[in-house]
């Protein structure tokens, strides 16, 4: 009999990703999702449940009538600069319900978490690549409520023996090899997609937040991973815990950084166009770089990225925006 895997903010960029990866290694995945920022089309294997993780009798329903044994948790909301506007809303969806979600896990004893953390933890770097030492000390609202999350889970495992693993994620970029399930937010804020979006609709410009930071050209420097491989790891990290592996934080990021100006130029190369930009002010919450040192991760999970190359990111991104707007 497969394994259920509960799978929360399943009908998400990642999330859906990561049920189909689940489903093709033989898991049965049971996913959750408000559907506030995702899509039910996304989510093509396992059982879906439209709800809420604030539901507490919805997951106790969840919980008592399916054999949970681990929880992949992509629910939050992810937006620095939201976070900054609505602080209360951003501690209500991904603490509060993060709390729902870990006290049914205690109450039914399902013993393994694997939760979608951010390197927005790290806040302004000290040092580059950043690893997973750096002192943790996040500029904005969302990197704090992931923050929380990371330590609560640190005394779930004292306390109630909840076992997790934190991903600390770099950007996640690029999208199903197959074409069957990629990025797809209303309204976009990343960069890659914003890039392409920009390209497949009329006179649409690309708005690039600040030139002048501390950079060779002026603009951000951030570390792409696809999304493959950023759901490799979280399988890897499951099998872990499985094997007698301890509660640990992980880094995943290739270990390269590319500016914003060096992504739209690849863009271009991928796409044979010319991308229409224009620079605006600095967003609040932007470090200038954020690259991340992925070694502990290798070096522990043997996790090792099939896609690195910015170039087949951004392709397989291309050929799902096609895709995802001939089918709009």
């Amino acid at each position: 009999m497969s394994k259920q895997i509960l799978v929360a903010g399943g009908a998400g960029y990642i999330g859906s990703y990561m049920v189909k990866m689940l489903a093709r290694h033989g898991y049965e995945p049971v996913v959750i999702d408000n559907l506030s920022r995702g899509h039910k089309e996304l989510v093509v294997a396992g059982k879906f449940i439209e709800g809420d993780l604030l539901d507490k009798a919805l997951l106790q329903r969840l919980f008592s009538e399916h054999n949970i044994e681990a929880v992949f948790h992509f629910a939050a909301l992810a937006y620095v600069g939201e976070s900054i506007k609505y602080p209360s809303l951003y501690y209500k969806n991904n603490v509060c319900a993060t709390w729902n979600l870990l006290d049914q896990m205690v109450r039914h004893r399902v013993p393994y978490f694997i939760f979608s953390s951010t390197c927005a933890t790290y806040g302004e770097p000290k040092w580059l690549p950043l690893t997973e030492n750096h002192p943790q000390n996040p500029i904005s609202p969302y990197g704090r409520t992931k923050l929380a999350i990371e330590w609560m889970l640190e005394d779930f495992w004292q306390a109630y023996g909840l076992k997790y693993i934190n991903l600390r994620y770099f950007n996640a970029a690029g999208a199903d090899p197959d074409g069957e399930v990629g990025e797809w937010h209303e309204p976009e804020t990343h960069l890659i997609p914003n890039i392409l979006l920009s390209l497949l609709s009329e006179n649409r410009l690309l708005e690039v937040y600040g030139n002048d930071y501390p950079t060779p050209d002026g603009t951000c420097i951030r570390d792409y991973i696809h999304i493959h491989d950023l759901c490799y790891a979280h399988l890897l990290a499951l099998n872990y815990l499985m094997d007698g592996g301890k509660p640990d934080s992980f880094n995943l990021g290739n270990g390269e950084g590319y500016s914003i100006v060096e992504i739209i130029r690849a863009t271009e190369k991928i796409t044979g166009e010319k991308v229409n930009f224009e620079y605006r002010e600095r967003r609040p919450g932007d470090p200038a770089r954020l690259v991340g040192s992925a070694e502990k991760a290798k070096r522990i999970l043997g996790w090792k990225p099939e896609y690195p190359e910015i170039d087949v990111i951004i392709d397989t991104a291309w050929k799902w925006h096609k895709k995802r707007l001939v089918k709009e």
